[in-house]
């Protein structure tokens, strides 16, 4: 375990490791490698075909309709059993499917990052190690690693040696700033508790990356014994309802209620009233199928692998969980780190200030002066974050001097200094750093002292990082310089250094703000360095808070954040209504990922990280969430859109037939033709995964409110069964006479008639948008099957037969005033909604 590590010696480790500076033998790594296992994280395991269809039929609907299936075959309704149980296959297929790719498409991602690291290897005991590339997997406790300036950090290890060596952590504790590592001995008790987790100095962690420097290790920890595991298992158990399955369950089961009183309600009444008992069964369990949605498991899936599939394609993005599409899509809030995403991982020069605090290009000249001379002479491998900003600021400066020495930064110092040749005869030390530690090697009375620190304050406070730069004047010697040499110094002035914002992030905040969603910072930066980037991406940020209790909800910036902070506002904002994206791409992150209603993770994340999410981005783009956020909410709009329409519809023919089956003696419509007329319908239907809303479902989040589509389904409901029961008077007008064909026929076939033009007045009108696209089509199809149907030898296989002359015309009246009422409730409707 990485605890091998803490509380011993370099040397310690070693022997309790039973290896040495030189490494492990090919014979000995071989064993320890089926002794302890590859070194990968526990990712999630790929659900098999089975699994996958299994899970679907957790979906309400989809259990209903099995059920609906199953008790359709028992009363001998084999046409509806064979329609709905292949309804369940196709929508299992489909759903599975589309996970199926989504996990293709994510393994493929895998492989673009997989990585490979240094280490010392001999073929036997008594030949010299070479230093040779191994897959990051065959990494072994034991092994001795090299690592260099780019390196991630392949397992837990102990740094044997070090120079300069500065890693990022941000991926496990959300800083962005480099900390300093170093080969140091163990501290005593107290400094070791104060350190707090991955602070220890001379350990380094997976999934960290080298800033700068070198440094040989050992490897302590691999796999599921890592710090970067063990986080995953501190956030393991069962995840939370999402945004979708909240409400579509919800709408499942109010609807669910509705059919499992249907059937008892249709059989009391006909044998209360009509004498009919369970020969009514077969008609009473159309009826429950009839108010059933049941192309909605099918509706759903569809919608949201066509949306998954064109990302995919387009913009590279990988949904590995269906719904998360919807989840996106109803998101109102967005909650991200600073630390690259809203920046990039390396600060830029943001000005060169005087004493006077005003603009002094001669301080950034010396401070890069000071920084080349540094990187040539103290044999540093690569220049720190903050030395190459100054030198890309200040251009080609420093080779018109000679360089003397250098005493670079080392930890417990914060200064580092360069010696260049002056004058004949002298010596310019050239000593940049932390304000405090520059200004106390300075020559100034206790006033200006005070001053130049407030000034420093100031800046730091703006949310910048500050640099000092002071010079000396010293007569030239060969004796090698130390740091007890900085001392008199001349106060030159300050460089303030800002993060490098992130390419595209300000133009994807304006999308996502526009798109009605609030983005959250949680970091684990500075308040200040946080709020200045926001400021600096036009992000507007009215508070800025610290983590801790009790929880800000209302903060736009929460700094100084641990994993389980994250998670915490995540989850507080998820109680308090919201639906909640969070992206974040470290280990440091895994908590919150787990706790919104959608993870998003970039390609580049952590494994663990990217195992977690429910999207993946193939680069950490903030743009193409507003990609996803858009597919999102068409495909959202779709099945709300489906949902509205054949709702309505089923419940104001369910009520229009349990009337007319009251009042009729006869059976207002064979339960075959209630079966031909749902397929027509259902069919009809498909047209809705398949369209494209108009605009204004991209202004606010789309969301599936049980309690909003209760009252919009028996307002339009209603007013449907209205429309059915005039109908019924229609008919009765129609149908006296002395020429009167067989009334029952006539009767089946005006009723299914009208079914299916209003079905398709519903479709065209309640659909929303400006263009008829697919849905209109699909409408005007199912208005011809009502129409020509009946009279044809289909329909008197069925039980139906043409129409009496009258009875179009009194119809094309009827449909007139339903649409006209149709169309004036829904813009009630619309303007009453927010």
């Amino acid at each position: 375990m990485a605890s091998e590590g803490e509380a011993a010696t370099a040397l310690q480790v070693l022997r309790r490791l039973h290896t040495g500076p030189r490494g492990l033998t090919e014979a000995e790594a071989a064993a320890r490698l089926a002794a302890a296992g590859e070194n990968t994280p526990p990712l999630l395991h790929t659900a098999s075909w089975p699994l996958r269809c299994a899970r679907a039929l957790r979906d309400p609907f989809t259990a209903v309709l099995l059920t609906l299936g199953l008790v359709s075959a028992v009363v001998a309704s084999w046409g509806t059993a064979v329609v709905i149980l292949a309804l369940v296959a196709v929508s299992c297929g489909l759903r599975a499917a589309g996970e199926h790719r989504a996990d293709r498409s994510l393994a493929a991602l895998r492989e673009l990052v997989a990585g490979t690291a240094t280490v010392l290897r001999r073929t036997g005991t008594e030949t010299a190690p070479r230093a040779r590339e191994i897959p990051v997997a065959e990494l072994v406790p034991g092994d001795v690693v090299r690592l260099g300036p780019g390196d991630l950090v392949p397992a837990d290890v102990r740094l044997l040696r070090a120079r300069g060596l500065t890693v990022h952590q941000a991926v496990l504790t959300g800083e962005s700033a480099p900390v300093a590592k170093a080969a140091a001995e163990v501290p005593d008790a107290g400094d070791a508790a104060e350190e707090g987790p991955f602070q220890e100095p001379y350990l380094c962690f997976q999934g960290s990356g080298v800033a700068s420097g070198s440094a040989t290790a050992v490897v302590v920890a691999t796999g599921e014994r890592t710090r970067f595991a063990a986080v995953q298992s501190a956030a393991g158990g069962r995840r939370a309802a999402s945004a979708f399955d909240r409400s579509v369950h919800g709408i499942s089961w109010v609807l669910i209620r509705f059919m499992l009183l249907t059937p008892p309600l249709v059989l009391m009444a006909n044998a209360a009233l009509r004498g009919r008992g369970l020969e009514t069964l077969p008609f009473a369990v159309a009826v429950a199928v009839g108010l059933t949605p049941e192309m909605l498991p099918v509706i759903v899936t569809t919608c949201l692998a066509r949306g998954a599939a064109r990302l995919a394609r387009t913009h590279r993005v990988v949904v590995r969980r269906l719904p998360a599409l919807h989840d996106l899509g109803a998101a109102d809030v967005l909650c991200l780190d600073k630390t690259g995403t809203l920046t990039q991982d390396r600060p830029v020069v943001e000005r060169a200030l005087g004493p006077d605090g005003q603009d002094d290009p001669e301080v950034l000249r010396w401070a890069a002066v000071g920084a080349w001379w540094t990187l040539q002479l103290a044999e540093l491998p690569a220049a720190d974050a903050l030395d190459e900003a100054l030198l890309t600021a200040a251009g080609p400066v420093g080779e018109e001097y000679d360089g003397i020495g250098a005493v670079p930064f080392a930890p417990g110092r914060r200064t580092a200094t360069a010696v260049v040749a002056g004058g004949l005869g002298t010596h310019v030390l050239v000593t940049k750093g932390a304000a405090e530690d520059v200004l106390a090697r300075c020559d100034l009375d206790p006033t200006e002292h005070e001053r130049l620190l407030a000034l420093a304050a100031r800046e730091a406070g703006a949310g910048l990082r500050v640099l000092a730069v002071a010079t000396a004047e010293a007569p030239a010697r060969t004796r090698p310089y130390t740091a007890a040499d900085e001392h008199g110094l001349t106060f030159r002035g300050l460089v303030t250094f800002r993060d490098a914002l992130a390419p595209g992030a300000a133009e994807a905040l304006r999308g996502l703000t526009g798109l009605g969603i609030t983005v959250r910072v949680l970091t684990g930066d500075h308040p200040a360095t946080a709020a200045r980037a926001c400021r600096d991406l036009g992000l507007d940020v009215d508070r800025v808070t610290v983590a801790g209790d009790p929880l800000d909800l209302d903060a736009g910036v929460v700094a100084r954040c641990t994993p389980e902070d994250k998670a915490r506002i995540v989850s507080g904002l998820r109680a308090a209504g919201h639906t909640v994206g969070f992206l974040g791409d470290g280990v440091n992150d895994i908590p919150a990922l787990r706790a919104a209603d959608v993870g998003i993770a970039p390609r580049t994340a952590v494994d663990l990280a990217r195992e977690t999410a429910d999207v993946v981005l193939a680069e950490k783009d903030l743009g193409a969430i507003g990609h996803a956020v858009t597919a999102g909410r068409y495909s959202s709009a779709n099945i709300a859109s489906y949902l509205r329409v054949t709702l309505s519809s089923n419940l104001g023919n369910v009520l229009a037939m349990l009337s007319a089956g009251l009042l009729l003696p006869f059976l207002p419509m064979l339960p075959a033709q209630v079966l031909v007329q749902n397929l027509c319908f259902d069919a009809a239907q498909l047209a809705f995964a398949h369209d494209r809303p108009g605009p204004a479902t991209l202004r606010r989040p789309t969301v599936l409110r049980p309690h909003a589509f209760l009252r919009f389904i028996t307002g339009f409901g209603v007013l449907n069964a209205i429309a059915d029961l005039a109908t019924f008077g229609v008919l009765a007008l129609a149908l006296r006479g002395p020429d009167a064909l067989d009334d029952q026929a006539v009767f089946h076939s005006a009723w299914f008639t009208e079914n299916l033009l209003t079905q398709a007045l519903v479709m065209f009108l309640l659909r929303g948008g400006t263009r008829p696209g697919p849905v209109g089509r699909a409408a005007a199809a199912l208005a011809a099957v009502g129409l020509l149907l009946p009279p044809s030898p289909m329909g008197a296989a069925l039980g139906m037969t043409g129409l009496p002359p009258a009875y179009p015309l009194l119809l094309a009246a009827v449909l007139a005033l339903y649409a006209l009422a149709l169309r004036a409730v829904r813009a009630r409707h619309d303007r009453r909604r927010p």
